[in-house]
């Protein structure tokens, strides 16, 4: 059994206002780049479009989110195909890639963020608990740039819930500057 983690008042607040910050940075960003987020989010089930709508006037910059648990879920909404999961399980950088590209393709979007991973506290698959795999597409014109990251983080459930929604918007910013610079992301295997 794992010992239940208790975290102090300050400590807290803390925590609150640094996602409030990041929150806050990521529309100000949105807003001066004329960006339209889509979010396919699995293992952070909504959380990451949910702490966007907090800031005022975020509305404008959200376009949708998709919370996808389920294989079928995740094929039928987001166009996963089965054999990428098959071939590379749920957890992998492949599925969140072809997530985030299904989350734009139907999509007014330009922009879209894609999780999936195992919260823990039991590893899966021989998947250690903790390990999220994202991805980032940016549509511009006719061409989708696209990047993903695997990362494992320590904590309880809602702790890796926590550092994965913080980790997918702080990386946002720093994907599209790769793409402004003139980067494509990582080659589309379709």
């Amino acid at each position: 059994m794992r010992p239940i983690c208790v975290r102090s008042p300050v400590r807290i607040i803390t925590e609150v206002i640094q996602l409030m910050s990041i929150a806050d940075d990521t529309v100000h960003y949105l807003r001066a780049n004329g960006l339209v987020l889509t979010t396919a989010e699995s293992c952070t089930a909504g959380k990451i479009v949910t702490l966007l709508s907090e800031v005022e006037g975020s509305g404008e910059f959200i376009e949708c989110g998709y919370v996808v648990y389920s294989p079928q879920a995740k094929q039928r909404l987001l166009h996963v195909k089965p054999q990428t999961i098959e071939t590379f399980n749920l957890t992998s950088v492949e599925v969140a890639r072809e997530m985030a590209m299904g989350a734009l393709r139907d999509s007014t979007a330009n922009v879209a963020v894609a999780t999936t991973g195992i919260l823990g506290p039991d590893d899966v698959d021989g998947i250690p608990a903790g390990t999220i795999c994202f991805a980032w597409a940016f549509q511009v014109a006719d061409e989708c740039h696209v990047f993903s990251h695997q990362h494992r983080f320590c904590g309880g459930r809602c702790e890796v819930q926590k550092y994965a929604t913080e980790y997918a918007l702080q990386y946002l910013t720093r994907f599209h500057q790769r793409v402004l610079q003139g980067e494509n992301g990582e080659p589309d295997e379709r």
